[in-house]
């Protein structure tokens, strides 16, 4: 498959909508300083989709009224991957090993986004990081060592190789009949993905959807019914959003289901 080094941005003229969607930040430091930051491929992923990504600061958390204020200003939810782990305090685990890699401030504002998603049924699409919020938000749980159990893969990615290579597809994901993922992809049972993640999902929450499995077993993409979308998968799709079919449908229903939230408000 050729990749366009300059894809076009879709058009919402039909539903003449703009979405704005609102990128959680991780907690990082910038020469010396501390910072919040999204990696570039996440806003790229948006604005390639015709969305306008802003990013949300870790401090709207301990915010009420800042909180709601950007809510009312928003049409979508994005969380996206990150090298930090969601701290285990927040689900139950047997691994009392220390987390050495923990963001803290995100846990808390992921968690509030993910509350206000499922009240006001704003979409909300989870990526790595962000399907183990879901997951841990809906009350379910994490293996914190997916490579140190005999049942499943190393779904780690190879850091000795380039960029392309650490991004490039390794398993299939099969998708659960009649869920939301296989609307999306109704002639397309099984998906090849990539995969760059230590964690995974252990137990879920009684109100969730499996929307996908790995080739060994492990849940690769919940989705929560009765909400218009509001959907975690475990792999990247964000990486050359627009030249992988699935990925680039995946984020074409994400916008289109923020525009139509945009219009019943």
């Amino acid at each position: 498959m050729s990749i366009s080094s300059s894809p076009a941005v879709p058009s919402h003229d039909a539903l003449r909508c703009v979405p704005r969607i609102g990128v959680i930040a991780d907690q990082g430091e910038h020469s010396g300083v501390a910072a919040q930051a999204v990696m570039q491929k996440y806003l790229d992923a948006i604005v390639l989709a015709g969305g306008i990504p802003f990013i949300l600061p870790h401090a709207l958390a301990t915010h009420p009224t800042l909180f709601a204020a950007a809510m009312r200003t928003l049409d979508g939810l994005f969380l996206t991957g990150s090298h930090s782990n969601v701290e285990p305090v927040h689900y139950p685990t047997d691994d009392q090993r220390p987390e050495t890699c923990l963001d803290q401030g995100r846990d808390a504002l992921a968690f509030q986004l993910i509350d206000h998603a499922l009240r006001t049924d704003m979409p909300l699409l989870g990526i790595c990081r962000g399907f183990q919020e879901l997951v841990v938000r809906t009350g379910g749980s994490l293996y914190r060592h997916v490579h140190e159990l005999d049942a499943f893969h190393d779904h780690r990615e190879d850091e000795r190789l380039p960029l392309e290579g650490q991004y490039a597809p390794v398993h299939d994901v099969e998708l659960t009949s009649q869920g939301l993922l296989a609307q999306l992809l109704p002639d397309t049972p099984v998906i090849h993905v990539n995969s760059l993640h230590g964690q995974g999902a252990r137990t879920l929450g009684e109100d969730v959807t499996v929307e996908a499995i790995a080739d060994d077993g492990l849940v690769e993409a919940i989705s929560v019914p009765g909400h218009r979308f509001i959907l975690g998968v475990q792999w990247h799709p964000e990486w050359q959003s627009r030249a992988i079919p699935a990925s680039r449908l995946l984020f074409d229903a994400f916008l289109h289901h923020a525009c139509n939230y945009n219009a019943e408000r």
